[in-house]
């Protein structure tokens, strides 16, 4: 009688990085669906650049240290790592800065740390800051929405494609006639002058939450999160972290003067707050490993966007906050750690 002879292990997990790094990206189509009806096809070509770019430097990395580049590719951890970066960067980003970005979050951010499994920080909110810190115009080539101005007539599918690949626009169009300031530097701007939160949500570029757009976006990527915490993918204490710190501070000051502070629904559907919530401070690298610490740690991010958005200089904080929070990972683990069964504290 034949029987069915494996090599050990013999008990294996159920999930392992590659299913659950496929799942990541499943939950972010309906967001991608959204961005290109609002925004048009700019997110495919920076993501494409950004996944070639991720998934080459991953693999020069990985054979400079002569370690099997066919598993660690096939983690698919660069892929998201693109993906979420393309998330980040405006329709017409210059494929050059994107590959750039992408690059340096998988060299630098991770690599330079020991590759998979020890980098400090989210790689994809570092090459996001270094294009940021570095390409401050070229990062401020956003499209307004779909639904944005009644007469604005959006870039078409070749002309996207044509200016990321060379930078030349159609004859008849310029990029300061085309792009348009977000809802939240909009509001930033608007509020240093002075004016009030009413006068200034009557631009087009709003919508009944947050921006115009954003906020359909937003809900998109709260479903695909949503989705990921029921298959088990990540744990609640992240998302409701950041949910709740940038909220509680949110309600309170709009409370305390509505007039001169936006809503908290403003700051949830404005921006990358959703995405930073349930995609990107979910990082099961850089994040916290305690149930204590998840929750800190998410709240820590939550409090210092809104800081950053609200007295900074940057209209949105989402990067520089998961940065900063990913700093403190170490500490928040030491202090979080739980108590084993008859000891009186953490040993230490």
């Amino acid at each position: 009688m034949a029987t069915d002879m494996r090599r050990a292990p013999h008990l294996r997990n159920a999930v392992g990085v590659p299913v659950l790094m496929r799942r990541v990206l499943y939950a972010l189509v309906p967001a991608l669906l959204g961005y290109i009806w609002f925004f048009g096809f700019g997110i495919v070509f920076n993501m494409a650049v950004a996944i070639i770019a991720a998934v080459g430097t991953e693999a020069f990395c990985l054979r400079l240290q002569r370690r099997p580049v066919a598993v660690f590719l096939g983690d698919y951890s660069a892929v998201v790592t693109g993906v979420l970066l393309a998330f980040s960067l405006p329709p017409l980003t210059p494929w050059w800065i994107t590959a750039l970005g992408s690059a340096f979050a998988i060299g630098f951010a991770k690599h330079a740390y020991g590759g998979v499994g020890n980098n400090l920080f989210n790689p994809a909110m570092a090459g996001y800051v270094a294009l940021l810190v570095s390409f401050p115009d070229q990062l401020t080539n956003w499209l307004p929405p779909r639904m944005g101005d009644i007469d604005y007539e959006g870039i078409g599918f070749l002309a996207n494609l044509r200016f990321t690949a060379i930078g030349a626009l159609p004859d008849n169009l310029t990029l300061d006639a085309l792009t348009r300031a977000t809802p939240l530097a909009l509001m930033q701007t608007e509020l240093g002058d002075m004016r009030m939160v009413a006068e200034i949500r009557d631009s087009s570029l709003y919508g009944d939450f947050g921006g115009r757009g954003w906020e359909w976006i937003g809900n998109f990527v709260a479903l695909g999160g949503l989705w990921l915490l029921f298959r088990g993918v990540i744990r609640w204490h992240i998302p409701a972290g950041v949910i709740g710190g940038l909220l509680v501070p949110a309600a309170t000051f709009y409370l305390i003067d509505s007039a001169s502070y936006p809503s908290p629904g403003f700051h949830l559907f404005s921006g990358g707050a959703m995405l930073c919530a349930f995609f990107i401070a979910t990082d099961p690298v850089s994040a916290t490993t305690t149930e204590r610490g998840r929750l800190i740690y998410g709240a820590g991010i939550g409090v210092l966007i809104y800081v950053i958005r609200t007295w900074g200089s940057f209209p949105d904080g989402v990067a520089f906050a998961v940065l900063l929070m990913n700093m403190a990972v170490p500490l928040i683990d030491r202090y979080t750690r739980p108590v084993a069964y008859g000891l009186r504290e953490p040993p230490s």
